[in-house]
């Protein structure tokens, strides 16, 4: 079964450019990890869990916007992830070999290859990164070996009027990070020691950032003294006292930076349940958020940006967990014989 892949992104990045994601990664004691990540838009994006089994047939579309002229591919894992607007596609995904990931909007940094005509054939269009990635590869190193030896273009969406511009989060199972991204032109892969990531400006400029906020600490600091005085804090958690609390994408990198590299170690059942809590520091609530419709970011209408779901992924039990705005009670599917080798995609709602 293949599917026009173009029309789908038409809605998903045409609609509303509003996107707010924070992404985490936390490491077990037990060699496992959690992948953790916010999906937040300005419209509704009526989101499903999609089951894509082994031998799919994708279409990669060409520098002609045209599916069937970029590189073709047969799905090698079967793949969970969330969709959106009950359209074939993943913004954000889990595969059968512990690869876990997402896109995130970058709309002020991301700019793709331009591929020859004859260098076509071997490209996709920036929409098909995330869906090539989690159908062909296992790990991060593989991924690293691949993306240099292909093209990501510039094709523009014709219904859309320009090019889908976003940035890739990896993690795998023996833990890899990477973080990908096309600057200027050119494919940019860095290691992701830390583990987070969030929206523009580009990955090496948080990475720069962050180093501003060394003075944060989760161990209270004590009392400062002079002349004989104390001048005790009005509570604890006057260690993060100046962590940035804002929705700006670099005020989530430092606030989600902080948490991880704060968390204690421990096994992966515990860390799964620690990521919800840290998560939550990034549910932006609805009204908070007001998006008016000369800003472009809004679909053209004045609209509130809010999240809409919040994935939890296991890497080493292979479970996908995702709660949303309407329901939330945490949905958790994994793997089954059936559905990896089944001949359709699969979809769960995430409302019953």
């Amino acid at each position: 079964m293949r599917f026009k892949i173009w029309f789908v992104l038409l809605t998903f990045f045409g609609s509303t450019l509003a996107q707010a994601c924070t992404s985490i990664v936390l490491n077990g004691t037990d060699n496992g990890r959690v992948y953790g990540r916010t999906m937040e838009f300005g419209i509704p994006l009526k989101s499903a869990i999609m089951i894509t089994p082994r031998g799919y047939a994708f279409q990669g579309v060409g520098i002609d916007s045209a599916s069937g002229t970029g590189k073709n591919w047969v799905s090698k894992y079967s793949v969970i992830g969330a969709n959106v607007l009950g359209l074939p596609v993943y913004v954000d995904g889990m595969n059968e070999a512990g690869l876990a990931g997402g896109l995130l909007n970058a709309p002020n940094t991301a700019q793709y290859q331009t591929p020859t005509q004859a260098e076509s054939a071997n490209s996709i269009a920036s929409q098909q990164l995330l869906i090539y990635v989690l159908t062909n590869f296992a790990s991060v190193a593989e991924v690293k070996d691949a993306l240099p030896k292909m093209f990501v273009n510039s094709s523009p969406l014709k219904e859309w009027g320009g090019v889908a511009k976003s940035r890739m989060t990896l993690h795998d199972s023996s833990g890899g990070s990477l973080v990908v991204e096309y600057l200027d032109g050119k494919l940019v892969m860095t290691d992701n020691i830390i583990g987070t990531m969030t929206n523009d400006p580009a990955f090496a400029w948080h990475l720069q950032n962050i180093g501003n906020y060394a003075n944060l600490s989760g161990t209270d600091k004590k009392p400062m003294e002079y002349n004989k005085q104390k001048f005790l804090a009005a509570s604890s958690g006057n260690g993060l006292h100046g962590l940035p609390g804002s929705f700006l994408s670099p005020d989530r990198f430092v606030r989600a930076s902080t948490f991880v590299m704060n968390t204690p170690a421990a096994a992966t059942d515990l860390q799964e349940r620690r990521a919800w809590h840290i998560m939550n520091n990034f549910d932006i609530p609805y009204g908070a958020i007001h998006l008016d419709s000369s800003s472009g970011y809004g679909g053209g209408a004045n609209s509130y940006e809010f999240t809409e779901w919040t994935v939890v992924a296991n890497l080493k039990t292979k479970t996908y967990n995702i709660r949303s705005f309407e329901n939330p009670g945490v949905l958790s599917i994994g793997f089954t014989e059936a559905d990896m080798n089944s001949k359709a995609l699969r979809m769960i709602p995430l409302l019953k």
